[in-house]
């Protein structure tokens, strides 16, 4: 029996785990050691670093893996690359998975690439930051090149904010390094896609709802994509010219990208399917389960047949669940019935566990994900789920 080899094991790699195990694949668990529930789906553990290439390399020989992937999580992406080049894998290359794994790397790809992007500096330094605001306009965006969901990234309004978010990055940062960038006001929206041999399955662009933090943060997706028949193609050609820039194929591709004034600026692209709902907005908008597309690419199995054009699309919208508050939860209350276009309403905290006020995805209460006959139907579907659901809190 092959075995399928998932760095990460969290709640969000499960759906990878169950669904190898259907295709009647065995399992290999990467993770360090912790109580996380992959290691209790998998047929065998490796309690490996998954930021660590040549451990995962030297896991991966020692317990025959046949392919390897992850979901959800920017931390196993280069040891994918590094363990798929040597090991004769399908997967993305070891320079791809660099250079996506390091925003400045891949910002410089970018510019050599043609791809529209918000200008850069990268600084070293508080002299290097000083000089480097001469040639911007204020405000900026001060970003970690190695952290996932928006850690280590700030919009600074003046030179002020700009030195103290600075030291704030480069505490979180593990590079000596980080980036000064354009702030490019505009619409955010995101892109789910899928390399095979240099051919592009699917493109999914998607809207996105944002939290405004230092930087909005995502907490909701819906598709089909607002201005799909206006931007559709140009998101398309963008995040084509991104991936071909940073090397990506022969994997999974999640993108974030901006629109100002109907012109597609992209963000950061990487070759991993996204998190926050994201493979369940592939898989309902298509109509199948793309956690089993994600791991037949891994394993030199058909995939392209999925993404039939012909099949009906299903318009979806997912949400994430927060609090504007700190606290302890006294008790959650939801009051809506079961429902055919409720696929999940699940909540990841208890009564006496102590929250935070949201300000990025490890800060989540929950989510919804729900199905409508057009995105406009999801949109007013949400807005009367989410006013049934009440969290108290101790005083």
């Amino acid at each position: 029996m092959k075995k399928l080899m998932i760095l990460g094991a969290s709640y969000s790699q499960l759906p990878l785990y169950r669904k190898a195990h259907e295709m009647g694949l065995k399992t290999i668990a990467v993770s360090t050691p912790g109580d996380w529930p992959g290691f209790a789906e998998a047929d065998q553990s490796s309690y490996t670093d998954i930021t660590d290439p040549v451990r995962v390399l030297e896991a991966a020989r020692e317990l025959g893996a046949d392919g390897i992937t992850t979901c959800c999580l920017d931390a196993g992406v280069r040891a994918i690359g590094y363990t798929c080049e040597r090991l004769g894998l399908r997967g993305l290359s070891e320079k791809a998975a660099d250079i996506s794994n390091d925003k400045f790397k891949m910002k410089e790809a970018f510019m050599q690439g043609g791809v529209r992007c918000a200008r850069h500096t990268c600084i070293r330094s508080r002299e290097e930051l000083e000089k480097s605001l001469e040639d911007f306009v204020f405000p900026v965006v001060i970003k970690a090149v190695d952290l996932m969901g928006s850690r280590g990234i700030f919009r600074c309004n003046n030179r002020e904010e700009a030195f103290r978010y600075y030291e704030k990055t480069m505490e979180a940062t593990g590079r000596e390094y980080c980036l000064v960038e354009e702030f490019i006001e505009g619409q955010i929206l995101g892109c789910e896609a899928m390399l095979s041999d240099g051919k592009m399955l699917y493109c999914l662009p998607n809207n996105i709802e944002a939290f405004q933090s230092y930087v909005p943060t995502p907490v909701g997706h819906s598709v089909p994509y607002r201005k799909q028949d206006e931007l559709g193609e140009e998101v398309k050609h963008q995040v084509l010219l991104a991936a071909s820039a940073v090397g990506l194929d022969n994997c999974p591709v999640n993108c974030d990208l901006i629109e100002k004034d109907g012109r597609i600026y992209v963000i950061e692209i990487t070759g991993r399917a996204g998190g926050t709902c994201l493979p369940e907005m592939v898989s309902l908008y298509y109509g199948i389960d793309y956690y089993e597309a994600i791991i037949r690419l891994a394993m030199g199995m058909p995939v392209a047949y999925m993404f039939d054009e012909q099949k009906k699309h299903t318009a979806n919208l997912s949400r994430t669940l927060l609090s504007e508050r700190d606290g302890t939860v006294a008790a959650i209350h939801n009051e809506n019935p079961p429902a055919a276009d409720i696929i999940d309403l699940s909540f990841n905290v208890e009564p006496g566990e102590e929250v935070h006020r949201y300000t990025n995805g490890r800060d989540r209460l929950g989510q919804v994900i729900i199905t409508g006959e057009s995105l406009a139907c999801c949109e007013d579907r949400i807005r009367e789920i989410l006013s049934k659901i009440n969290i108290e809190f101790t005083v």
